[in-house]
């Protein structure tokens, strides 16, 4: 590995400690959208409805406080704790705790794609100040080693163009598959906000149909 980077000159180095960053993002961002945020939000979300359909508010609650380490109990607990409040409130509750959440669950997955650009960008460097140092060495050598020092340029060149493209592909590989994953979260939250507002709205309408009886 050491050699490898001695061949490409000072920025494989650098170029290999954006790598470093870049997978220690993927890894900590991965555990927590696939291990932490993991959970079966259908089976949660029908037993929620039953305590709901049973009129049992406290036991729905008492069913998201369960979860509530996980965004999606935390979403839900807060239009449940608006259950009694106008329709807009409710909906405006969960929305904002939505976005909140989102924001979290979309935390620092941006990175893979800038450390990407970047380790590009660091081996078109590379590769341009190894071709800059061949032909002022080429300016300066005598004529035996004039294509020894031009080899020796390109070589430097080639080295750090290839290492930065072996980086940014598996950070912008992990951006997309992250992403992905975090979009799929925000839409089950998003679904399971829409489907639990329409449950309360329709209790409601329920009871006040009852009282006017």
């Amino acid at each position: 590995m050491f050699s490898f980077l001695q061949e490409g000159g000072g920025f494989m180095y650098i170029i290999f400690g954006v790598s470093i960053v870049g997978f220690a993002v993927f890894c900590e961002r991965a555990g927590f959208l696939y291990f932490k945020l993991q959970l079966n939000m259908d089976k949660v979300f029908k037993k929620i409805s039953i305590h709901l359909e049973n009129s049992n508010y406290r036991g729905a609650i008492d069913e998201c406080t369960k979860i509530e380490k996980h965004p999606l109990g935390r979403i839900l607990k807060a239009g449940l704790l608006k259950s009694d409040k106008r329709d807009k409130e409710i909906e405006m509750t969960m929305e904002e705790n939505i976005m909140k959440e989102a924001s979290l669950v979309k935390t620092r997955i941006n990175y893979l794609g800038l450390i990407a650009n970047i380790s590009t960008l660091l081996g078109l460097l590379g590769t341009i100040m190894g071709l800059i140092q061949a032909f002022q060495g080429i300016g300066a050598a005598s004529a035996a080693m004039k294509q020894e020092i031009l080899a020796q340029g390109i070589s430097v060149a080639m080295f750090t163009t290839a290492f930065g493209l072996i980086v940014a592909i598996p950070c912008l590989a992990g951006f997309y598959v992250l992403n992905n994953r975090s979009d799929y979260l925000i839409e089950q939250f998003e679904e399971k906000a829409l489907k639990l507002f329409n449950i309360l709205t329709s209790l409601k309408r329920e009871r006040e149909a009852q009282c006017q009886a």
